[in-house]
């Protein structure tokens, strides 16, 4: 098994709790989540708390938008940290985080992704699902931003 890391980063002119509040509530992430709109008819399930650690989201939809499972593990003022499984187009288990850093009246928004992979899906990770992903989250970090400095 092979480790990876994908990290994308934005700065955002809103103050760490205005970000902080879109990236902990997981109702939020349909403002923001580069991967919402991949299907309107998609199931969504929230269990746990409303917000915060042992808050969790649960979705199934058609086959862009697969199945998983994600669950806050981890949230202070200037991190989310969220465990991410991935049941349908694939199995895959993640670790991705949220880091804010205030800079100013502005905060750098890191967002990173970790986990590991097969010796088969880390030479097709390298050549295609990083720069998917990169993408995915940069599109995401930029909807994040209109939320937050709509708000701010």
């Amino acid at each position: 098994m092979a480790d990876f890391s994908l990290s994308r980063s934005i700065r955002v002119h809103a103050s760490p709790d205005r970000i902080h509040a879109l990236l902990d509530d997981f109702r939020e992430w349909q403002k923001w989540s580069p991967w919402e709109g991949l299907d309107p008819d998609l199931n969504r399930e929230y269990s746990g708390p409303d917000h915060g650690v042992g808050s969790t989201y649960h979705w199934a939809g058609n086959k862009k938008a697969g199945e998983g499972e994600m669950a806050i593990t981890e949230s202070t003022p200037t991190s989310v940290v969220v465990d991410l499984v991935f049941l349908k187009p694939f199995k895959a288990t993640n670790v991705t985080r949220f880091d804010l850093a205030p800079v100013g009246d502005s905060t750098d928004v890191t967002w990173t992704m970790t986990g590991s992979r097969s010796a088969i899906m880390s030479v097709g990770g390298k050549l295609f699902f990083d720069k998917a992903i990169a993408k995915d989250f940069d599109r995401g970090l930029g909807d994040l931003k209109t939320q937050a400095e709509r708000g701010a």
